[in-house]
């Protein structure tokens, strides 16, 4: 199964998780990793160029870190202008249907934050549901997410155990 993973971060370099996970899944065969931010910095995406891209593998990620409870901007730029009707939804955008989807994300806050009476009030998987709905109505298969929280207080060794558990769930799900 051929995976593409989208990376939405804009300070990948600074990043010690999203760059731990780019780098070790840029390791991997039948993974493409391609990096919104390095790709384009200027905000002008090629629609036709993404929409090859996703045509050409059976699964989709998109990797992120939690930024205001959702994405950083570009992916949702990325959403808005790739995803269009008629290609991705409507009557006869089929493209993606059938096509695997994940979410690969880092959160700061410890998982007791993000539940309900926690300090976030919400649960990851709530604050999910608008990629779930996307999937759902481009016809793709959502798969559970990956996510890693608490990661300002992870040790180097802990973060490359993080990056091997999502290489590992990637592969599992071929």
């Amino acid at each position: 199964m051929k995976t593409l993973v989208l990376i939405a971060h804009p300070n990948i370099d600074e990043s010690r998780i999203n760059k731990a996970w780019k780098e070790q899944l840029e390791t991997v065969e039948g993974v493409t990793v391609h990096a919104l931010y390095e790709k384009y910095s200027n905000g002008q995406i090629d629609v036709e160029k993404e929409q090859e891209l996703l045509l050409k593998h059976d699964r989709i990620v998109f990797q992120f870190p939690l930024y205001w409870y959702s994405s950083p901007s570009l992916l949702k730029e990325w959403q808005d202008q790739v995803l269009t009707y008629g290609w991705a939804y409507g009557s006869t955008g089929k493209k993606l249907h059938g096509k695997r989807f994940m979410i690969a994300t880092s959160a700061g806050g410890p998982s007791e934050a993000y539940q309900a009476g926690g300090y976030n009030h919400y649960s990851m998987s709530e604050l999910l549901k608008p990629f779930q709905a996307m999937a759902n109505l481009t016809g793709m298969i959502y798969e559970a997410p990956f996510t890693l929280h608490g990661v300002r207080v992870l040790s180097d060794n802990e973060i490359q155990q993080s990056a091997e558990a999502l290489v590992e769930r990637i592969q599992s799900k071929a």
